[in-house]
Order: structure tokens, then C-alpha cells, then sequence
């Protein structure tokens, strides 16, 4: 079957790459995605944050922008889901065209905007969802809003009790001035603002900020101490970049917008590495950025993210990726000598 839904893949490549997008989630919610096995080999089991994920690999945000498919993607093999960015109000994002394949270099490139359905949609969709694996929640903020800030706690607020974890996106370029949040009196504001909500709210549930991955290490440094002294459970490494890295050879290379995929790896997991050193065991860490294999999650995970998280990839592999880097990763560590996962956690 694995082969079936490779070759589907292939033919959606075929498409207008937002026409395939939203295809392939119509097959999804019509119930044509990939049963993988359930994932039963012990080594692979992570805690990340208090959650319990039957293995490291998680679908980032982005796929899923209003929480239409978790189950589907959950039951493709995945450890965990990410969904969203969903900010309050719905929003269209920006013109098309603004999704680009760059396939010579395995990439892509998008502008989209934070386009989504809105916050009331997303949290219907959750209200009656059943809770087969963990799911969480990427909030943004709405591009008009006069206070972006208010926008993440209204999305807090709204979603908590519906998601099992939050990523608080302030790293996308897409949305003009939203990464200013990452740093100085603007991050200690976010931050602080959230930590409050938090406390006002029933419960509990990991929130985790995600962050470019092109910070120099004064920023990470700053953001490091903030996330500790909020309490933050973490910190996903990190969202598309607008550099771009020599050698792409795609015509689409000069579009605007963030690159993801392949070439992202190296720098993405350069800023993990920085975030691990700074981060000191102080909170935990999702890496992702440019994962496509085994050896890219493993090189991850050796650079101190407790999990995984990938997208682009599937664009040009297709669902069948996701077990073959589980079943790569797991022997990976085995030749290694590790008997758990997190015990190759930083060891690069």
C-alpha cells in the first residue's frame, strides 16, 4: 500500500502545488490515507514535555492549517501532529500564486500568509475529535491586529482543553513584523503575557515557542533565558528561512518567501545545536528543518531535539517516508549502542 500512496504522490506533483495541497487533504478526510503499524519498539518511545509519543517523528505545521486531518495523519505513522498556524480571525493570506516547488533541490518555497478558517472553525473541528495521539495547536497572529500579542493569548485561551500541546508561531516571514516578537521587549511582553494566561487556565499542557533559524547567538541566548524564566516547556528549531543558501538550481529559487526542505538542514540544525548548548537542560527541544531520512532525524536528535518534526519531505516522497525514517532511525541506534532514544539526545 505504501507503494500505492507513493505513486499517488507522484501524480499530485502534477498539480498546481496548492491545488494538490488541498487534493490531497480532500483524500485524507475522505478516509484514503496511509495505516502504518503501530509503532511498538520501546526505543524509539519519547517523553517530551510530559507527553508520551510512541516515537519521535512529528508532521509540522503548516500540512494541517485547520485541524481537518490529525487522526489521519496520526494513523500514517506519526508520532505527533502539529496543526495550524490558526490565528483568531479568518484570513485569506496572501495572492497566488505563493507555493513553489523547487524539485531539483528537493525544497519549497511559500508566502502564503497564516491563511486558515479562523479560531472558532479550528476548535469546532477539536471539540469532537477522538484523542487516538497527541495533536498540537500552532497559534498566530492575525495580520491587521493592533495588539499580535493579545492575538496568541485569545488563541490560548480558546483552544486550551482542546489541544495536548501549543506552539507559539512568531517566526514566520510571511506576516511583516511577526518575528520582531522573537526578541527584546517584545518577546519578554509575549512571554509574560502567556505565562499569565497560563496560570489563569485549568490544566495543564506544554507550550513550546518556535523560532527562525537564522538567529544570531545573542538572540538565541535571549530567548533561552526568556523561555526558562517563563516557564516555556520548549523550543521548536525552527521555521522556514528567507536566505538563500548557494547552489539552488530550481527556476523558482528567486521567488519571495520562506525555503523549506532539503536545504534548510544544515543551517536549522546548526541553530539546534546553539539552542542546546544555551538551553543548558532547561527546557525541551523539537528540531526541524530540512528532515528527510533517517540520518537527517538522527542528526537531530544527536544535536539535542528530544523530537522531530518534517513536511517538505512529503511533498516529494510521499506518506511512505514517515515508516521508513522510524524503522531507519530505530536502527541507527541500535549500531550505536543506544537502547533509548533519549540517550542519543546531544550526543554529536
Amino acid at each position: 500500500m505504501s507503494l500505492a500512496y507513493d505513486l499517488a504522490t507522484r501524480a499530485l506533483r502534477g498539480l498546481d502545488p496548492e491545488a494538490a495541497h488541498r487534493a490531497a487533504i480532500f483524500a485524507l478526510k475522505a478516509g484514503f490515507g496511509p495505516r502504518e503499524a503501530a509503532v511498538t519498539d520501546p526505543t524509539l518511545a519519547v517523553g517530551l514535555a510530559g507527553l508520551a509519543l510512541p516515537n519521535p517523528i512529528g508532521l509540522a505545521a503548516g500540512f494541517d492549517k485547520d485541524a481537518e486531518v490529525p487522526a489521519a495523519m496520526l494513523a500514517a505513522g506519526f508520532g505527533f501532529v502539529e496543526c495550524g498556524t490558526v490565528t483568531p480571525r479568518p484570513q485569506a493570506g496572501n495572492p497566488r500564486p505563493r507555493l513553489f516547488r523547487l524539485s531539483e533541490d528537493l525544497a519549497v518555497i511559500n508566502r502564503m500568509g497564516f491563511n486558515n478558517a479562523g479560531l472558532a472553525a479550528f476548535a469546532g473541528r477539536l471539540a469532537g475529535r477522538r484523542r487516538p495521539g497527541v495533536m498540537g495547536a500552532n497559534i498566530g497572529a492575525n495580520k491587521d491586529a493592533v495588539d499580535r500579542v493579545s492575538d496568541y493569548v485569545a488563541g490560548l485561551e480558546r483552544l486550551w482543553g482542546l489541544a495536548d500541546y501549543f506552539a507559539i508561531n512568531v517566526s514566520s516571514p510571511n506576516t511583516p513584523g511577526l518575528r520582531a516578537l522573537q526578541t527584546g521587549d517584545a518577546l519578554h511582553e509575549l512571554l509574560g503575557r502567556l505565562a499569565e494566561a497560563r496560570a489563569r487556565l485549568k490544566g495543564a499542557a506544554p507550550i513550546f515557542l518556535k523560532v527562525a533559524p537564522d538567529l544570531a547567538d545573542a538572540e538565541i541566548e535571549a530567548i533561552c533565558d526568556g523561555v526558562a524564566a517563563a516557564a516555556f516547556d520548549g523550543v521548536i528549531v525552527g521555521n522556514t528561512t528567507l536566505g538563500r543558501p548557494p547552489g539552488l538550481r530550481s527556476r523558482w529559487r528567486g521567488e519571495a518567501g520562506g525555503l523549506s526542505g532539503a536545504p534548510l538542514m544544515t543551517l536549522s540544525t546548526s541553530a539546534l545545536a546553539r539552542f542546546h548548548a544555551l538551553a543548558g537542560g532547561r527546557f525541551a527541544l523539537i528540531g526541524v528543518g530540512g528532515v528527510g531520512s533517517g540520518a537527517d532525524a538522527y542528526a537531530k536528535i544527536r544535536a539535542g531535539a528530544q523530537a522531530v518534526q518534517l513536511y517538505s519531505a512529503l511533498v516529494f516522497e510521499g506518506p511512505g517516508l514517515v515508516g521508513r525514517i522510524i524503522g531507519d532511525l530505530a536502527a541507527r541506534l541500535k549500531a550505536d549502542g543506544f537502547s533509548q532514544i533519549s540517550d542519543a539526545v546531544g550526543a554529536r
